[in-house]
């Protein structure tokens, strides 16, 4: 655009185009320049205007989206002018959650009604005591019952653009606790640092956002099935959470994890402690939970201890006067978040933060089993990422900073407190109280409940359940088809644990078949359902539980175990003496030679 203000009123779009296309080696009409980043307002050379005339000034943001894929430049890039030149920021697209794009699009507001007696204008007019609030209103949140600590994030964002540049240079960077790379100027750590590489000390702030508002699980029965687990062994236990985000809206431009089912991995669990194991099935696990509308939005564990068999209440211990998550607790959950960015706009990273979710079932007030949610902070995050973090042996409720040796360099990690003359003073974390890196969230339950998949008074077996004796194979599988007595197939087979051991299984795994069943689950279709269920994979799925020897009355009525005798003929059969599965239209095993019965 030229060197002065002056010049860049007076240069044309076609020059200015000229200029994008030599910058970055397009060639003619090879690329697309938008005002907005929906690829509306198009700069082009016909207009034969002025930048000046068109408003667009040293500063604005453009949109640049090449015409043809070539590299690098398949990616639209956003761009800005600035110093004369049109440069990329070198982020790619990003695409935000479902729920991020329909707050982006709310108003958020929060409205009031006329005070009869404060407000002394007619019914059309504002004042200061009706005029709307914005959703980052802090005394508006402190008056709520109960009162909300932290604003959503949306509302944060909202605080952030909505001054009179309308946030045009906001920009939401991750912290980072590495030595910046590529500084030539000295020799590399630990020989030499400079301030140019040198990462910033971090002072540890109380969070004024959160990512997450609300966690909700859809019923009470999701959760007294994952307690099952410790009331019979009385060890802790592990869960992955799986649902779906939400808008919240008790909180402005709030977002709610509803969880609507919770998947256990291989662990190993004793009375004070877990120990998670490498699970072969995870990717599948997240593929068959896309499928259904579902994605993984927390974790969740246990921390109790029984008091009285015979009162069923728990020890209270985790209060205000121990701790609430132990400094490894924390870890873990930044760890999880780490594993699962939150997609940004505002990021040049594309991220930042997490909208992954802590549960923690342990003893309440009361005595009680009580859910309890938590986030760390962005902060805590970054100290976890770049392995500055660590737990203390002896004291669960502190943290340690770690610091620098030849092999890393952690940079100062401070935070603030109260001596005993209530002067405020400045702390090295070493130790660290891990009060300074947790965000509590609050756990309901719904009064109506929900359910995304059917309960039964006999369900199918949790999975990865082996020490309880409740194991998933055909047998288990026919005895549960024999104890439902639904007669409608989707209620059924809409049981997230059976879907999985379906996909899964070894001897007769559905995970190429099964697409038709998991949309008529996502979809409430019985009709699709019907449709998968005269297919030659469930035909053979009933072969497989008809040779356990589990009496099969009753389940003719919605059609399990009940297909007509072409449909038995024409699917795979497992034989009763070994097990080994033949082809259809065969009379003898083809493993052991014995005659099919």
């Amino acid at each position: 655009m030229g060197k002065g203000c002056g010049q860049a009123k007076r240069e044309t779009v076609a020059t200015f185009l000229k200029k994008v296309a030599k910058e970055f080696g397009f060639r003619n009409n090879g690329f697309s320049v938008y005002v907005n980043r929906n690829r509306t307002g198009e700069i082009t050379a016909s207009q034969n205007k002025s930048l000046h005339l068109l408003k667009i000034k040293h500063g604005d943001m453009l949109f640049l989206f090449p015409s043809s894929p070539a590299g690098s430049s398949s990616e639209n890039m956003d761009t800005s002018i600035s110093q004369g030149l049109l440069r990329p920021l070198g982020v790619p697209p990003v695409v935000e959650d479902e729920i991020d794009q329909y707050l982006i699009k709310q108003d958020g507001k929060i409205y009031r009604n006329r005070d009869q007696q404060l407000c002394r204008h007619g019914p059309l007019g504002k004042c200061v005591h009706c005029v709307p609030l914005e959703p980052f209103d802090e005394d508006y949140l402190n008056h709520l019952e109960p009162p909300v600590k932290h604003m959503s994030f949306h509302a944060y964002i909202r605080k952030l653009t909505g001054g009179a540049d309308k946030g045009k240079f906001v920009a939401l960077e991750n912290i980072s606790c590495k030595i910046k790379s590529g500084c030539e100027g000295h020799p590399p750590w630990p020989e030499g640092i400079c301030t140019k590489c040198q990462p910033s000390a971090i002072t540890l702030n109380r969070q004024k956002y959160r990512h997450v508002d609300n966690i909700m699980f859809e019923n009470h029965t999701l959760a007294d099935r994952f307690l099952d687990f410790w009331r019979k062994t009385g060890n802790q236990h592990f869960g992955y959470l799986y649902g779906r985000y939400t808008e919240h809206k008790d909180i402005p431009l709030g977002i709610r994890a509803e969880v609507a089912a919770i998947y256990e991995p291989p662990q190993i669990g004793t009375q004070n402690s877990l120990e998670l194991l490498e699970d072969p099935k995870a990717e599948v696990v997240d593929e068959i939970a896309a499928k259904l509308g579902l994605r993984k939005v927390g974790w969740i564990f246990t921390d109790l201890v029984s008091e009285d068999t015979r009162k069923g209440t728990v020890r209270y211990s985790r209060n205000k006067d121990t701790y609430f998550l132990s400094a490894e607790e924390c870890i873990t959950a930044g760890n999880f978040q780490n594993r699962h960015p939150n997609i940004c706009r505002l990021s040049p990273d594309g991220h930042f933060g997490s909208k992954f979710v802590t549960v923690m079932a342990t003893g309440g007030p009361d005595n009680q089993v009580h859910f309890e949610g938590y986030q760390v902070s962005n902060q805590c995050m970054a100290l976890v990422r770049d392995e500055c973090l660590l737990p203390c042996r002896d004291a669960p409720e502190l943290g340690y900073a770690k610091e620098s040796s030849s092999e890393q360099y952690v940079p100062d990690v401070f935070y603030k407190d109260i001596d005993k003359f209530g002067n405020e003073i400045t702390q090295l974390a070493r130790p660290l109280p891990v009060e300074y890196l947790i965000i509590d969230i609050t756990t309901t339950f719904p009064k109506d409940p929900v359910y995304t998949f059917s309960i039964s008074q006999n369900p199918f077996p949790i999975e990865n359940r082996d020490v309880l004796g409740e194991t998933q194979d055909f047998h288990s599988l026919a005895t549960y088809l024999s104890q439902n007595t639904s007669s409608v197939f989707l209620d059924v087979i809409s049981d997230f644990h059976l879907l999985l051991f379906l996909v899964t299984n070894e001897v007769m795994p559905l995970q190429d078949s099964i697409s038709l069943l998991l949309e008529a689950v996502r979809t409430r279709n019985e009709e699709l359902a019907q449709t998968w269920k005269k297919s030659e994979q469930w035909a053979t799925i009933e072969q497989l539980c008809s040779t356990v020897g589990v009496p099969l009355s009753g389940l003719h009525e919605y059609g399990a175990m009940g297909s007509s005798t072409h449909a038995a003929s024409s699917a795979m059969w497992a034989c009763q003496h070994c097990t080994f599965m033949n082809q259809p239209g065969t009379d003898h095993c083809e493993m052991c030679s014995l005659p099919r019965t």
